[in-house]
């Protein structure tokens, strides 16, 4: 689908203040990624030429666009105490093609197979249209004929104008000498004092350009503007996500209560029931993920998890059954039983071991985290506690109510009776602080 011919510029400039946030605007996130990935994404599928310009938190965004995309883009910073807008945005943008495709890095929803259609038409300027009726926040577009006579910012229309349903949808196409040529004469005389790329539309007019409109899909050009904006967006591209993995074969339990993140991969027939959320960069393969599960950044094979229970980031589940209100955190299990009611942090477990319910790793002594390791073929009773580090060997029986401080040896049975111990001051002694 890459077209060697066709450069792609994404405008992310903006602070985004309908946003109420310190966040900037284009790495707010939808489905585990931030708006600006989307419109990358897609764009790097049609051309080897993407840039993206950058004004408000431009090096954070920069760094974080890079960990998805390494070099394969590039960056340019946009002027914005003098020169603000889209207009002022492309003043020093040098394409590497003839035809220029422009974005909006707040476009998350848009896909390359819609984009394409701006490639294949031959007019110099093509200007995307939503045809929606009575809708706020976007400009009008004015045509004529078949032709775009010009487009008006909403804040800058009049009753007549605003009545159009012909909406700006953001979008555009140019011939490389067509922006070229205007966007160097384009000024700030309006309500925002800014430079609008829309303004090279009507001086194009003037010169007899012929302008041709392209109407597209709400669904695929809606911009995210606010909070609500976002949620909606969310929707429409958790859809699409599900949508995907089912064409593929994976089985949904009432797919619309179901969360799964861009990242996630699924290998084989899996089962996903109801209200299960699959965040990061999580990997399910041949397994079963019941009611009311989460699965964060974690790979879960040939097994089944919940309901109700919680792998956090890094955890690895193989061959193993975790039951409900179970939480893993960063820790390896491969066929192990873990019934329900358990809590598993930076541990190593064994085939054949047996968790019982209540059994907690306390991996965390108030200044560190230490790791705990099972081997197999391990019975661990009830309401148990590993007090990590702490190692306990293959073939080991662990006694209900045991709290675990030592190292276990192959083969041993670990049981403990209750003993007080009482050391008074001792919190403060140990964070060295004072009563």
């Amino acid at each position: 689908m890459n077209n060697s011919s066709l450069s792609i510029v994404i405008l992310a400039a903006g602070k985004g203040t309908r946003m109420k946030s310190s966040i900037p605007k284009v790495l707010h996130r939808i489905c585990g990624r931030e708006m600006l990935y989307y419109s990358i994404k897609e764009s790097l599928k049609l051309s080897d030429d993407v840039c993206v310009i950058l004004g408000f938190e431009q090096e954070r965004i920069a760094v974080k666009m890079r960990e998805y995309f390494g070099d394969k883009i590039r960056f340019l910073s946009q002027d914005l105490a003098n020169f603000p807008g889209t207009g002022g945005a492309l003043r020093s943008y040098t394409p590497k093609y003839e035809k220029i495709l422009v974005l909006n890095g707040d476009m998350p929803l848009v896909q390359a197979e819609e984009l394409e259609k701006f490639i294949t038409h031959s007019s110099e300027i093509i200007v995307s249209v939503l045809d929606v009726p009575n809708t706020n926040g976007y400009g009008r577009v004015v045509i004529q004929e078949g032709a775009v006579q010009g487009i008006v910012e909403e804040k800058d229309a009049n009753p007549e104008i605003l009545a159009l349903s012909t909406l700006n949808a953001g979008v555009y196409c140019f011939d490389r000498k067509i922006l070229e040529s205007y966007v160097s004469v384009l000024n700030n005389h309006n309500a925002q004092k800014e430079y609008y790329l829309t303004d090279i539309i009507a001086l194009a007019r003037k010169d007899s350009v012929h302008i041709a409109p392209l109407f597209v899909e709400m669904t695929n050009f809606k911009g995210v503007n606010d909070k609500l904006d976002l949620a909606r967006a969310e929707e429409i591209l958790g859809d699409r996500i599900k949508e995907s993995w089912l064409k593929k074969g994976v089985l949904m339990r009432l797919p619309n209560t179901i969360y799964i993140e861009e990242g996630v991969e699924f290998v084989g027939e899996c089962i996903i029931e109801n209200g299960v959320s699959i965040c990061g960069d999580s990997k399910i393969i041949e397994s079963h993920i019941k009611a009311q599960s989460v699965i964060e950044s974690s790979i879960v094979e040939k097994s089944d998890v919940g309901p109700l229970a919680h792998l956090r980031p890094q955890s690895i589940i193989k061959n193993t059954h975790i039951g409900n209100f179970v939480e893993v955190k960063k820790s390896q299990l491969d066929g192990v039983k873990v019934g329900h009611l358990s809590y598993l942090g930076d541990s190593e477990v064994g085939s054949g071991t047996n968790i019982g319910a209540g059994f907690i790793t306390c991996n965390y002594d108030g200044k560190g985290k230490h790791q705990t390791i099972i081997g197999k073929n391990v019975f661990i009773g009830s309401d148990s506690q590993a007090v990590a580090p702490v190692v306990i060997e293959d073939n080991c029986l662990i006694g209900a109510g045991s709290t675990i401080r030592q190292n276990i040896k192959k083969g041993e049975l670990f049981a403990t009776i209750g003993k007080e111990i009482i050391k008074e001051g001792f919190f403060y002694k140990f964070f060295d602080k004072k009563p």
